[in-house]
């Protein structure tokens, strides 16, 4: 593959990651477009072009992601502290159990634990449909409407304020349902959790922190299942070059679009990024039927 289609892939990826309007579609209908057909090898450019956003994710919400990070360590060594004072309790009756979920930190990890649940079951129930829909252009743009509607949706609700404090973990289950969901390509990933955060309640910045931070598990569980079929041969040496620079290209554009979406918070804009999708969508279809 060319170098220059590679920078554009990597471009896609990082822009289209964060801003609601579908990565995962983009990258079929460019692909298609320009007619790259990376063979067994495009399994391990994807996953390296996902590796490049979850870079930026981190370096991002690095802050966060550690306090996470040493919570949930925290949060199992008190589990399993609280099983041993279950024991010893049948000696010493006064042992009293550790409070788990103490802070917002601690609720945070367990918000996201739950809404990672029903994202990998949706994502193993669709894989079949999934890999078909891969491969054909119409899908994207069908779901690219569906996209459109959940961003206008999103700037007609008002404003929550609920912070990890606040969310109820029956809404952390739905807003995993809605990221199963938008495995589809061409259903934004961003765009329909932030969206279902907003429904939620949640505060706009925290919805849009969540978004991000929540895709962490989900993404290098699909990376997982990628690479179980992966082969060192799959990889054709020419082609390493434009990995990666696209996997770099994804990181740096991807960080870009995460503090681009941080800055939108404030406002109704979502409406402008719908317009783009439907206007996106019907260009796909068009061409499915055109190319036919």
């Amino acid at each position: 593959m060319p170098v220059w289609k590679a920078l554009i892939l990597g471009l896609v990826q990082g822009l289209a990651e964060f801003l609601p309007v579908s990565s995962s579609g983009h990258l079929i209908i460019i692909k298609q477009v320009l007619g790259v057909d990376l063979g067994s090898g495009g399994m391990f450019f994807d996953v390296m072009l996902h590796f490049g956003t979850l870079v930026a994710i981190f370096a991002v919400f690095w802050k966060d992601i550690r306090m996470l990070i040493v919570e949930g360590i925290h949060i199992f060594v008190d589990i399993f502290a609280n099983a041993g004072i279950f024991f010893a309790r049948i000696v010493h009756r006064d042992k009293t159990y550790r409070y788990v979920i103490r802070s917002s930190y601690r609720k945070f990890v367990l918000l996201i634990i739950i809404s990672t649940i029903p994202t990998a079951i949706i994502g193993l129930l669709l894989s079949d449909i999934i890999e078909a829909a891969n491969s054909m252009i119409i899908v994207p743009g069908i779901c690219l409407f569906i996209t459109a509607v959940f961003l206008f949706i999103a700037d007609f609700i008002d404003a929550g304020d609920k912070t990890p404090k606040e969310a109820s973990y029956i809404g952390a289950g739905m807003i995993g349902i809605a990221q199963g969901l938008a495995t589809m390509p061409g259903i934004s990933r961003s765009g329909t959790t932030i969206t279902a955060c907003l429904l939620c309640g949640f505060d706009k910045k925290f919805a849009v922190k969540y978004s991000f931070i929540m895709s962490i598990p989900a993404v290098l569980g699909a990376v997982v299942l990628e690479l179980k079929d992966f082969t060192p041969d799959t990889i054709v040496s020419k082609d390493i070059p434009g990995c990666i620079i696209a996997t770099v290209v994804a990181a740096v554009t991807g960080y870009l679009s995460i503090c681009f979406m941080m800055s939108l918070v404030s406002g109704k804009k979502y409406k402008y990024f719908a317009v783009y999708c439907i206007i996106a969508g019907g260009i796909a279809v068009g061409y499915h039927f055109l190319g036919q």
